[in-house]
């Protein structure tokens, strides 16, 4: 039997071409999508990876961080450990210091000298007391320049009182230590210092008290 197709030629060849278009147009969308979704897949990847990277710089800022306040907490007790050991040292020194000064007064304290108070601001050493003449005051004077842990007697004052029905001379001097070096024990060994000579100005002070 023959078969005789009614369809007109034309037709045919347009509903070809666009079941053609269509198939092009379908696989061109599965395309893209796969392109789209393999490129998300990357940038997913590549975001992943950036904020692991990121988390870790941000583990290791935090390990830095707290190192650097231990170290911060270290040089901060050191720092007050060697406050503390300045302190008992200082301490140690002028408790030495005050006994070796105490020790010179009683030891260079000529007769007939009688100190009442003794008062100590730093390096320099407050003096009064009374005399029972002029000359032990600048018997005093010359004794105390000629210890190993004082210098510069300088005479603030002396005058004449009645104390206890005693005719008295009331005197005030400055004295000042010598370095903290000075009042430590000498090495074994090692030469005493030379004692330094009185300033010619004292020497008219107590040229002139002798008087």
């Amino acid at each position: 039997m023959i078969r005789i197709n009614l369809l007109p030629h034309r037709a045919a060849k347009r509903a070809l071409r666009k079941r053609e278009f269509n198939f092009i147009l379908l696989g061109t969308l599965v395309g893209a999508a796969a392109l789209w979704y393999a490129g998300k897949l990357y940038l997913d990847e590549r975001i992943a990876s950036q904020q692991r990277r990121n988390d870790l710089l941000v583990a290791e800022n935090k390990k830095l961080t707290e190192q650097i306040d231990e170290i911060k907490k270290l040089k901060e007790q050191t720092a007050a450990l060697l406050a503390r050991k300045q302190v008992v040292e200082t301490l140690q020194v002028n408790r030495s210091a005050s006994v070796k000064l105490l020790d010179q007064l009683v030891r260079q304290l000529p007769d007939g000298v009688y100190l009442k108070a003794i008062r100590q601001t730093g390096q320099k050493v407050s003096l009064i007391g009374y005399a029972q003449s002029n000359a032990r005051v600048s018997t005093l004077m010359r004794n105390l320049e000629s210890s190993p842990y004082l210098q510069t007697a300088e005479l603030v004052e002396i005058k004449a009182v009645t104390e206890k029905n005693q005719r008295l001379n009331e005197f005030s001097l400055n004295i000042s230590l010598k370095g903290l070096e000075s009042m430590q024990p000498p090495k074994p060994g090692a030469k005493p210092a030379a004692t330094a000579q009185p300033q010619s100005s004292r020497e008219k002070v107590m040229q002139a008290i002798t008087k």
